[in-house]
């Protein structure tokens, strides 16, 4: 019995226990599968395992090994102990009971009184376990002092039952000759089956060891001899390969430069030595982190990582400069230096800045022993600062101390612990050092009331980590000094996380994060003043008719007081801003507020005065000349003090003499010097590309001057502010929307400027050149010279061909080596199910060997053009040249022709021994005629349809296996072959001089035994060139639509074209940078379960039966693939469990899974894989050795050792799951699915739980996990938190966690939501290399990656957001990385400079809703530390998007949230305020101004449309219209009749139509366009999973002001124009309307079903009359929703007259009063029902008698009871938006429930206004169509 009895015992006896797990993760059963094999066969095979019950390599499932509580795996291998104690069950149960006991007693001893989570049940079913085998002993007892002595023997005769001696030769025999022969598969199972054996001696030994140290040293001595002990050691050498390590194992290195550099942290002679009771591994010996972690106490495992991290950050560096030489390999100084200045830059940087001496007193004078150590020592400090590393300055500041104090210790003979890092407890880095910090942050975090309290409120990462930014942070001491005021903690408001100390403590640093819209202002208050300067400006210019004289320049001298004051807002808002961080910034930054503030006080003052008294006096006053003196001096003081600190050029300058005190003062006045944003200027190139790209008001002039003088005009009511003003009210309404749109231009610019620029740039870097398949076809032979000179490194032979003039062996040379790249797209292409298995042979690239002398390029390029060239020969009439021109002019054609005439030259000559002669000889005579130009004289053309027959005969026959029968057929093919020559071919005798020849084959011929000796073909190269004749002469039909699926035409054209593209050079894989990739993730869907495929909506339709009818195509590929008939059910593939993880693939791979961005993300693993492969094996003159044995190239880089170490070394995915332990032990199916392999890591949030003191303790652990040699899930590294890593925004605290983990020189953030492609994988390399290319002053830190949207195939609005989302990260992005130089980091394709940022505060914010918008903070953060952000279009990630209705908006709503949030932020402010003017444009109008001009576009149509309701209804507008009639003003005609078709949404789809027109060409664009807007909705694939449900109109609900607007401006606007004019002024107002209104019925599934329209509308009444109450949501409840969410037109009554007089309006509040009366609450007159209703009913009678009398005896109409309900609708309005500004007064009158009655009414209104139109429609057209519409309900 196992030790997964255990589980069935705590079954029956009903055991508390919670650890079991049901699913792990395994292997395969039966044939070993590689480690290396892609990921989804690895998860696959694990979910396999899982559910056959069984492991890795066959091996059951263990329930208790793997089950370990956390909080005892921390610190031994029990886990290990226990799974070999399993696997050695069967042969031996009494040394699996000893085993299984040991670990009882580790775990006894780690935790005796079971005090920790899980611990006591763990030893509960354990100690079962245990008796379990008790009992199995056959009665017999245990003589437990023997134990120590069986373990011995059991160890011996494993040993000899494995043949272990020999293991490890065989391997070594194999690794040999591995790259070059065909044993690499069995090379994998001699190595997994090695590791297997050692790992499991290792567990022996290690248990024997622990027992032989509770007994005597004699009697130990007794037991285990000398030998023994020589073999234990022997073994437990050999199983270092098999010690957990993330990437490289660090004790026995492969790699040369990995070796240089363990050996370069090697211990050296001026380190004090370690005590002798350190424990340091003999195999590696003591290095200088090993010095730092006693002297500084940092955690074991902490150490351990960052070990690996430098080693790996010094052998990666190291390659860059060559490979090392010699038996003893040694890191070059360069690459220590280059390591050494990155890691500790903003270090220097900090210490410059503050100014602080460094540790150093010259960097030039440092040794690279102690540039390592200070390397390893900031990265040790990092990699266990938890959230600290939020704080990149505050990790100098402990950098700083540290390195001081170990200098002192380095002093020292032997080392000793730093007093810094001392407690009672012992040496601890963690606890003395980071856990103060981490409290008073997580202190200050818990006071922010989960993101609900004000951000001035409390303290956040940047303000903390910014104290660190002056020199009072130094008088923190060191050791901490924890009575200072900045780790006072906050006192505590409702629901602290940790108790708070009293005192005063450290408020706000250096900025105030108040919520105000002021913000806007005071962050681009150059923009404002510019915008609003200009106005003014264009105003004057304008009301002067455009005359530059002497009164118009005295006006436009106005704009010096308009600057001043504006100047002046500015610096009272500086103040206003800073209130709460005054007592933690800088006396500078306060001194130069203050002097602001009464420098423009005084300025404002002074310059107003003065031109006041200017105009008073006139201009030749002493005044007006004091006036223009001053503004002229300040104007040229400002206009120099500009060009010194914003052009680049003087800049710099300035910047070289910034120790000038004249200097500093100037910059001092002009901005405050931060820490970060200095030096944020570009090169003088650069700076002139975005000034021109931003160098590229007067019609209502005359209308105001005429309205202004108009007296006497008529008003239709009581006007109280315009009739005696100037008519101030019209004036409004005119220009309101004018100066809306005025505020509009600058983004109205940008959107276009950009789309054309974009366009310019994109055409320029050759995008879009491939978009057909046809294109493809045509440029074909052009791809592997491309892929040569892009994609390929560089080798000499080609050099040489590519100088001489041999251009048919530079294309065969070149198509050799892109043969292998395309071939593996295609059948990556193939294992998506893009394409069928005839489609991947006819694109699969042949080889092309030495045995044709002419490229073979692929089928689908030649098939059909051997027939269409045999029909051309047979009726031609020419002569032999031109039939060869008509031939040549398709080079398929030719191609085609060629190689069929070689390959049935070579295959003849191949098979034939005897014969050979004659084929030898037709073919002499064939090319002598062709020279003699005689080819159709001796040869009849017209018959090569029988030749090509009996050839297709005879290479059908010989592409089979070699039996008895079919070489019978062969040589009978053979046979009617020359028959067919013979004597319908040949026209001239070919006897001659080999007469002889010809007599013996004409004897044979008669005997029957010619071609009876034929050769059958064995060579796989020959049979190879047999089945491609075979289709060149057998596929009739035409490929030139394969492929046929519209993404692998995609993809290929994109890839194909991008090869033409600009890029780096590639360098080889040993040399190039080295990278991570790094996906957050919570609790998103992995892997689609069979119950989320097969679950159906409320119309039937499943999620798998919806991706069947989208992707019809690519199911029946699937079908295929695993085995089946087109045809098959699903239902069928049920009763297979390999077919169901198929089919579960098959889903997500279509989803937006997690399953599908890992697989995508290992397709850079496989990339360099292949590319390290071949260049290892490709010679010095570029042939690649091997290939005759090596038939398959992608098997040998699959199995090859060294290609995997080396694209280990280069690469590493990291998946950041937060809850993964919390998933494990809960059983989730999320854990099940994350099946591991050896690329593939996840980090994750550990927590344990136990009781010390008697007192629950929470423990927090950021683990990482790879696979072990069983498949399962093995702990590499585990280093303790401060505490809980979550104080701020989920996603960047998730990364922050996790990024200790990574490594390389770059990484890249993918989400879980994202895609990657084979393909595209090959380009990474070229794409690191920007990292050292010229794009400008800085070094690129961020390199942007095009995204391709792959949702957007499933509806028409998905296919319209992604297209918008498209057009955003292509062309927008494009622009604003050049020439603007403001792209910042929008999503996650981007690659980061890895070590600029993590010694930078990391890949991103995380403070509480300040930065919910966590990414583009990044690129903030990047570019205010001089960083440069790019963009590159020549590789893409897939990406998907929410394309519902609902989750667009919800997304839209999330992104323009965290963009009001930005505006608050300090780094938008700093951006604004640092940069120069035109960059701080394009910034502003590429973020915070893009949300904002957004809502201004919707604001400016309500501005439009109130004041043509004022004009009409004021009467007005019909006044001014008669006299403009009568005065033939057509000006003001003009102006009156406006057409408001300005609409920015029409210039917002500009960059995507220009996008489509480049990528896509002129009439696809147009084509495309067009259908686009057509399209209405079918079911969505929404969210990230899909949805298929219809959404019901309560979450689509809104409001119809607009609407409401538009009627009354139709009823009652005056138009002379008529209806047309009407149509002209409003016709945009009303698509926008109807878009509003009746969007969420077109973009919905079933929108216009009728039957779902009953169900919305009852429950849309249900939602509207649902009172709600407490804990009642938005959408559950009409009240909840609108408690969350929150005068004229009687005038125009035909029985009100001519009367204007404030009574008419008054009477209309009595009605309006009147309507109260039935919107009482029951419950306030639950007293008074009686009465109530009485009321009630007397007042409907009586109003609806005065509506009759009113009519029969007043001349009121029926178009007036319509006006009367206009009349409440704006009326009513009005009343409810002021009694919700006054709802705690309304409430306290009683009148909030009237008023919500008022308020429940208007929605009703509007509902209905909406349903009616909708149900009208469907209800007739059922009954058109003969339908019953009620028969379904």
């Amino acid at each position: 019995m196992r030790c997964s009895m255990w589980w069935h015992v705590r079954q029956e006896k009903q055991l508390p226990l919670d650890f079991s797990r049901k699913h792990f993760i395994g292997g395969m059963r039966g044939e070993m599968p590689t480690p290396e094999a892609n990921w989804e066969r690895l998860v696959r095979a694990a979910l396999r395992g899982e559910r056959l019950g069984v492991g890795a390599f066959g091996q059951p499932v263990s329930g208790v090994a793997g089950n370990v509580p956390s909080c005892l795996a921390n610190n031994t291998h029990i886990d290990d102990i226990l799974r070999a104690a399993d696997e050695i069950e069967d042969e031996d149960r009494n040394i699996s009971r000893i085993l299984c006991e040991h670990a009882y007693s580790l775990a006894q001893n780690l935790d005796p009184n079971s005090e920790g989570r899980g611990v006591l049940q763990f030893k509960t079913g354990l100690m079962s376990v245990i008796k379990q085998k008790l009992a199995k002993k056959d009665g017999g007892g245990i003589d437990r002092s023997q134990d120590i002595a069986y373990l011995q023997e059991f160890y011996k005769r494993y040993r000899e039952k494995y043949k272990v001696d020999e293991l490890h030769e065989d391997e070594m025999k194999l690794r040999e000759s591995g790259v070059f022969s065909g044993n690499l598969g069995e090379l994998e199972k001699k190595t997994v089956k090695r590791k297997k054996v050692f790992a499991t001696l290792r567990v022996l030994g290690t248990v024997l060891e622990d027992l032989t140290r509770e007994i005597a040293p004699d009697d130990a001595a007794k037991i285990i001899s000398e030998e023994m002990k020589r073999v234990m050691e022997k073994d437990a050498a050999m199983t270092e390969d098999i010690i957990a390590y993330n990437i490289i194992p660090l004790d026995v290195p492969s790699i040369a430069n990995v070796k240089a550099a363990i050996s370069s942290l090697k211990c050296y002679t001026n380190l004090p030595k370690l005590p002798s009771d350190f424990p340091v591994p003999a195999a590696r010996g003591a290095d200088v982190l090993d010095l730092l972690q006693y002297v500084f106490g940092f955690q074991k495992d902490n150490v351990s990582n960052q070990r690996e991290h430098v080693v790996h950050l010094l052998a990666n560096e190291q390659s860059r400069f060559g490979s090392i030489i010699g038996s003893e390999p040694k890191i070059d100084e360069t690459a220590v230096n280059s390591v050494f200045k990155k890691s500790l830059e903003n270090y220097t940087k900090w210490c410059n800045y503050l100014p602080l001496q460094p540790v150093w007193n010259n960097i030039d004078n440092i040794s690279r022993e102690k540039k390592l150590l200070f390397v390893s020592l900031y990265f040790l400090i990092w990699g266990e600062a938890a959230n600290i590393r939020f704080l990149p300055e505050c990790i100098c500041y402990i950098f700083h101390h540290m390195a001081r104090e170990l200098e002192v210790i380095m002093h020292q003979p032997i080392a000793q612990p730093a007093n810094s890092c001392t407690s009672p407890d012992g040496v601890s880095f963690l606890g003395r050092v980071i856990s103060p910090l981490y409290e008073v942050i997580a202190a200050e975090a818990a006071n922010n009331d989960n993101g609900r309290a004000a951000h001035s409120a409390w303290r956040n990462y940047d303000d903390f980590n910014e104290f660190f930014w002056s020199l009072r942070c130094l008088k923190l001491n060191w050791p901490w000094n924890l009575s200072s005021p900045f780790f006072l903690k906050p006192n505590k408001k409702k629901m602290g996380l940790l108790s708070v100390g009293g005192g005063k403590h450290y408020g706000k640093t250096s900025f105030v994060e108040h919520r105000t819209f002021l913000h806007l202002y005071h962050s681009f208050h150059r923009l404002w003043i510019f915008l609003f300067m200009m106005f003014q400006g264009l105003t004057i210019i304008a009301f002067n008719g455009g005359k530059l004289n002497w009164k118009t320049i005295k006006q436009v001298l106005s704009l010096g007081p308009t600057y001043v004051v504006m100047k002046f807002i500015e610096s009272v808002l500086d103040v206003l801003m800073m209130y709460g961080a005054y007592s933690t910034s800088r006396r500078s930054a306060v001194t130069r507020i203050f002097y602001r503030v009464l420098w423009f006080s005084v300025a404002s003052f002074a310059v107003c005065y003065l031109y006041i008294k200017a105009l008073q006096d006139g201009s030749n006053s002493a005044a007006f000349r004091i006036f223009v003196f001053i503004v002229g001096i300040y104007a040229a003081f400002k206009l120099f003090i500009g060009f010194l600190v914003r052009i680049p050029f003087c800049h710099h300058l300035t910047d070289l003499c910034y120790r000038w005190p004249v200097i500093r003062l100037v910059k001092w006045l002009h901005q405050e010097q931060f820490y970060v944003g200095r030096g944020m200027y570009e090169r003088t190139t650069d700076y002139i590309k975005y000034v021109l790209f931003w160098l590229v008001i007067k019609p209502l002039v005359t209308p105001t001057k005429t309205i202004v003088n108009f007296k006497d005009l008529q008003y239709s009511w009581h006007d109280l502010v315009s009739r005696n003003n100037h008519n101030a009210l019209t004036i409004l309404s005119l220009w309101a929307p004018v100066f809306a749109i005025y505020l509009l231009d600058i983004h109205i610019f940008y959107t276009l400027m950009s789309a054309a620029y974009g366009f310019l740039l994109g055409a320029r870097d050759r995008l879009g050149e491939i978009r057909s398949v046809e294109a493809v076809q045509r440029l074909f032979e052009k791809f592997p010279g491309a892929f040569m000179t892009n994609l390929h490194v560089v080798l000499p032979k080609r050099r040489q061909l590519s100088s001489s003039v041999q251009g048919v062996e530079l294309n065969k040379f070149d198509a050799a080596r892109f043969a292998p790249f395309w071939n593996k797209v295609v059948e990556n292409l193939r294992e998506e199910d893009y394409i069928n298995n005839s489609e991947r042979d006819l694109l699969i690239l042949p080889k092309n060997s030495e045995i044709l002398p002419m490229v073979q390029w692929p089928l689908f390029l030649l098939a059909n053009k051997i027939f269409l060239a045999r029909d051309i020969a047979a009726e031609s009439k020419d002569l032999q040249a031109d039939l060869w021109l008509k031939i040549s002019r398709d080079d398929y054609m030719r191609y085609a022709v060629e190689e069929c005439y070689h390959s049935v030259k070579v295959i003849l000559f191949s098979v034939f021994e005897n014969e050979g002669r004659l084929v030898k000889k037709i073919y002499e005579n064939i090319e002598k005629s062709i020279k003699d130009t005689k080819l159709q004289l001796n040869f009849r053309l017209s018959n090569l349809q029988f030749v090509m027959s009996r050839i297709s005969a005879l290479t059908g026959i010989l592409k089979g296996e070699e039996s008895p029968n079919l070489l019978q057929g062969a040589v009978k093919a053979a046979q009617d072959l020359y028959e067919v020559v013979h004597h319908e071919i040949l026209i001239s005798n070919m006897g001659g001089e080999d007469i002889d020849d010809w007599n013996d084959i004409l004897n044979a011929r008669a005997d029957g035994h010619l071609f009876s000796n034929l050769k059958w073909p064995k060579d796989p190269e020959m049979k190879a060139l047999i089945k491609r004749l075979h289709a060149l002469l057998t596929i009739k039909e035409s490929a030139a639509n394969v492929p046929r699926n519209l993404e692998a035409r995609r993809r290929l054209q994109y890839f194909t074209n991008s090869l033409f593209m600009r890029m780096p050079a590639a360098r080889p894989v040993s040399e190039m940078l080295s990278f991570s990739v790094f996906t957050p993730y919570y609790s998103e869907i992995v892997l689609y379960s069979l119950d989320e495929l097969y679950k159906k909506n409320e119309d039937g339709i499943s999620t798998l039966f919806y991706l069947q009818k989208i992707y019809p195509d690519e199911w029946k590929n699937f079908l295929s693939r695993i085995g089946r008939k087109e045809d098959t059910e699903d239902s069928e593939l049920l009763d297979n469990p390999t077919d169901i993880l198929e089919l579960r693939f098959w889903a997500s791979y279509r989803g937006q899974t997690l399953a599908r961005t890992v697989r995508g993300m290992m397709y850079y693993r496989k990339a360099l894989m292949l590319q390290s492969y071949l260049e290892r094996i490709t010679s010095e003159d570029g042939t690649i050795a091997g290939t005759e044995n090596v038939t398959d190239i992608a098997e040998g880089f699959n199995l090859s050792p060294e290609a995997r170490a080396q694209a280990d070394l280069k690469f590493t995915y990291v998946v950041t799951c937060q809850i993964y332990g919390k998933q494990k032990e809960e059983q989730k199916p999320e854990a099940a699915d994350i099946a591991m392999n050896e690329a593939l890591r996840v980090a994750y949030i550990d927590i344990v739980e136990t009781v010390k003191d008697g007192k629950p303790h929470t423990e927090y652990y950021s683990k990482l996990v790879k696979a072990d040699i069983h498949g399962k899930d093995k702990e590499i590294y585990s280093i303790k938190l401060p505490g809980n890593p979550k104080l701020g925004e989920g996603k960047p605290e998730n990364q922050n966690h996790a990024v200790i983990f990574t490594r390389g020189n770059a990484l890249q953030t993918i989400d879980m939501n994202q895609d990657n492609y084979f393909e595209e994988a090959l380009k990474m390399r070229n794409l690191l290399e920007e990292f050292h290319c010229d794009h400008g002053k800085h070094k690129p830190t961020i390199l942007g990656v095009r995204e391709h949207v792959f949702t957007g195939s499933v509806s028409s609005l998905a296919l319209f957001m992604s297209n918008q989302e498209t057009s955003f990260v292509t062309l927008g992005q494009r622009v604003l990385a050049n020439p603007l130089k403001v792209r910042m980091h929008y999503g996650h394709p981007d690659v980061f400079d890895r070590v600029f940022h993590i010694t930078r505060g990391g890949i991103s914010k995380a403070s509480r809703i300040i930065n919910i918008s966590e990414d583009i903070y990044a690129g903030f953060n990047s570019t205010l530390r001089q960083g440069n952000i790019t963009h590159h279009e020549y590789i893409q990630v897939g990406k998907g998007r929410d394309v519902g209705l609902n989750q667009i908006a919800l997304f839209e709503g999330k992104v323009a949230g965290g963009n009001g949030e930005q505006v608050l932020s300090r780094d938008v402010y700093r951006l604004g305020q640092l940069f120069d003017f035109f960059r701080m444009m394009s910034f502003y109008v590429t973020t915070v101004g893009f949300y904002f001009c957004t809502m201004l576009t919707v604001l400016t149509v309500y501005i439009f449309l109130y004041g043509k309701t004022y004009l009409a209804l004021s009467g007005i507008g019909e006044a001014i219209q008669i006299r403009a009639d009568i005065l033939q003003n057509t000006a003001l005609d003009a102006a009156l009749n406006t057409q408001f078709l300005f609409q920015i949404g029409v210039f917002t789809a500009v960059p995507m139509i220009l996008g489509f027109i480049l990528e896509y060409g002129f009439l696809t664009a147009v084509v495309s366009f067009t259908t686009m807007q057509l399209q209405l909705c079918s079911y969505h694939a929404t969210g990230r999973g899909f949805v298929v449900r219809h959404i019901k109109f309560a979450e689509n609900y809104r409001l119809l002001e607009v609407v409401l607007l538009l009627v009354i401006f139709l009823a009652y606007g005056y138009n002379s124009g008529g209806a047309i004019s009407y149509i002209l002024l409003s016709v945009s107002s009303w698509i926008m309307a109807i878009s509003w209104l009746f969007a969420p019925y077109l973009f919905n599934p079933s929108g216009f079903e009728w039957q779902k329209t009953v169900e919305d509308f009852r429950d849309w009444t249900n939602w509207l009359f649902y009172r709600g109450g407490i804990g009642v949501k938005g959408e559950e409840s009409w009240e909840a929703w609108w408690d969350e969410e929150l005068y004229g037109v009687v005038y125009k009554l035909q029985a009100s007259g001519t009367d204007t007089s404030l009574t008419v309006y008054g009477w209309s509040w009595i009605v309006l009063a009147a309507l109260f009366v039935f919107t009482f609450s029951n419950k306030a007159w639950v007293n008074f029902q009686l009465p109530l209703r009485l009321i009630q009913s007397i007042t409907l009678l009586m109003a609806l008698a005065g509506l009759a009398v009113a009519i029969a005896v007043t001349d009121l109409s029926v178009k007036d009871i319509f006006a009367c309900i206009l009349a409440f609708v704006p009326t009513g309005w009005g009343i409810l938006c002021i009694a919700v500004a006054w709802k705690p007064l309304v409430k306290k009158m009683r009148l909030w429930k009237s008023v919500r009655s008022l308020a429940r009414l208007f929605d009703a209104g509007m509902g209905m206004f909406i349903f009616v139109p909708v149900a009208m429609g469907l209800e007739i057209s059922l009954i058109l169509a003969g339908n019953n519409p009620n028969s379904e309900i």
